[in-house]
């Protein structure tokens, strides 16, 4: 009998230990950093934006007043249900206090476009080829939103989907911003 315990001990010690080292490896990969991910708190590189329609421009372009850099795939649930309130907010300052920015990391930019298209989008969006902004803004998750200064500068990273239009949201981006 004392044998059988022992087995029982040493099985349940050995699946404790699994599963410590499972969950250290899943918050590691969570929590992991994406190659050449810019801290928040520096600035943001140069990096080239490739429009849906042959347009193009350079990141440095948009500095000068705050920028909302929404990362999302048109394959993406919670990307598509919060593009609504992104559009709304996009509106609501049209540009003038902040600017908001979508960019798609699907492969197929052709499904990306027809997803702006159907949802009505109107700001600006742009297909990241490369993935250099997807790892350069650490979107390792998506739908990834991130608030850059006019300097720009990352001032905050927020993973996941969000009510953009909501008076909680509008608070942390006033905040966030130092708007009045």
């Amino acid at each position: 009998m004392d044998d059988n315990l022992n087995a029982r001990i040493d099985n349940t010690t050995q699946m404790k230990a699994f599963l410590f080292i499972l969950c250290w490896l899943l918050a590691a990969s969570i929590f992991a950093k994406t190659p050449g991910e810019v801290a928040v708190g520096a600035y943001l590189r140069e990096a080239p934006l490739y429009g849906f329609f042959g347009d193009f421009r350079k990141l440095s372009e948009l500095r000068g007043k705050p920028l909302i850099i929404n990362v999302w795939a048109s394959w993406c649930g919670p990307c598509r249900a919060e593009m609504g309130s992104l559009e709304r907010l996009s509106r609501r300052f049209g540009g003038k206090k902040i600017q908001v920015i979508g960019i798609s990391t699907d492969d197929d930019a052709g499904a990306a476009a027809a997803f702006l298209q159907k949802a009505r989008v109107t700001f600006d969006n742009y297909h990241d080829k490369n993935l250099l902004l997807e790892n350069m803004l650490g979107a390792n998750t998506i739908p990834l939103t991130v608030l850059v200064d006019a300097q720009g500068r990352v001032v905050k990273r927020i993973n996941g989907y969000l009510e953009w239009d909501s008076p909680e949201t509008l608070e942390m981006i006033s905040k966030a911003f130092r708007l009045k």
